[in-house]
């Protein structure tokens, strides 16, 4: 929760998503770092002088040093990071995998480098890229016969002359809609496993949820409930323990309803559409002090929560300082 907000004094306080316990962090590193992600609880950081990417675990204070960000930047904008993954080898050398824009390639590199690497191939028509278990996995939709399919990225291949990312493969493909109008899947780690959402832009705003464990065996098995979890859809997205959050409506999909200017939810047992709280974000004018489901649905945008503001409040995306240095 607002990790560069300036009148924190250098203190960060995380929670846990699962039981909501609170935890308050001194981190001196915010006086000349900004978050750029954070990857399984582990921040991914950017240091203002040199550009130079750092791990840092919050708990430990252990820290890993990647190559400088100048050295990324011709392949991969840092401003629109969509996902990035680590992984450990059985040497202990720690890869780190970066998606962003323009090219939509896959950057990469050690902890033992002094420069990034980006895979010979790039992500067309891809959507809601996420890491889960060392891995990558997007939506691909390229229109056509062949429809939306997931694609799953494994890990840097270290060995031999040249380090590389495979290619993406096709792993399961994406059930058909019904709805009315365009539909949009986005990918959700949920525990140990991967929810698909497929959501509907149509009149209905029909939403329905599926394993991926399913679709990779070719079934289409249509969840009725998520054993009171809350999801929530943005840029990137969370599962929610609702057990922890009385606020929050267990067995239901948090998202941004453009249409009625509200957090909707969709209750997945009755299909039914209800404010997900109080008031209008007409104008990015929501009360101060908002509820905590807008702090986490903050969490689903890089760009506003990096930066301690909390989303449909004030329309700012910049760094308050040291702006000329810091970029994400």
């Amino acid at each position: 929760l607002y990790p560069d907000h300036s009148k924190l004094h250098g203190f960060v306080r995380f929670f846990n998503l699962s039981t909501g316990d609170f935890v308050r962090i001194h981190l001196p590193l915010f006086r000349d770092h900004c978050v750029l992600d954070s990857i399984d609880g582990i921040l991914l950081l950017h240091r203002d002088h040199d550009t130079a990417i750092r791990l840092l675990n919050p708990f430990t204070g252990d820290i890993l040093d990647f190559p400088p960000l100048e050295t990324l930047l011709r392949y991969v904008s840092p401003t629109i990071i969509a996902a990035a993954s680590i992984n450990v080898s059985l040497d202990e050398v720690v890869p780190i995998m970066i998606v962003g824009s323009p090219a939509m390639k896959v950057a990469f590199a050690t902890s033992r480098e002094q420069q990034w690497r980006v895979s010979s191939w790039s992500l067309q028509q891809t959507f809601s890229p996420s890491p889960f278990q060392g891995k990558l996995y997007v939506v691909r939709d390229c229109g056509g016969f062949t429809g939306p399919e997931i694609l799953e990225i494994d890990p840097p291949q270290l060995e031999g002359m040249e380090p590389r990312v495979p290619p993406p493969r096709s792993i399961a493909k994406c059930p058909v809609s019904k709805s009315d109008g365009p539909t949009r899947y986005h990918l959700v780690e949920r525990s140990s496993e991967i929810l698909v959402i497929a959501r509907s832009f149509g009149i209905t705003k029909k939403i329905s949820a599926y394993r991926l464990a399913d679709l990779m065996l070719g079934r289409n098995v249509l969840m009725t409930c998520i054993d009171g979890d809350a999801l929530f859809i943005g840029e990137r997205n969370l599962c929610v323990g609702s057990n922890a959050f009385p606020t929050i409506v267990g067995d239901t999909i948090v998202f941004h309803h453009r249409e009625k200017r509200y957090l909707a939810q969709y209750h997945v047992s009755s299909g039914t559409l209800s404010p997900a709280s109080d008031g209008s974000i007409v104008g990015c004018a929501i009360p101060s002090p908002c509820s905590i489901i807008f702090h986490i649905y903050t969490c689903c945008y890089r760009q506003q929560w990096n930066k301690g503001q909390i989303k449909f409040q004030g329309e700012m995306n910049w760094w308050r300082v040291k702006g000329k240095w810091r970029i994400g």
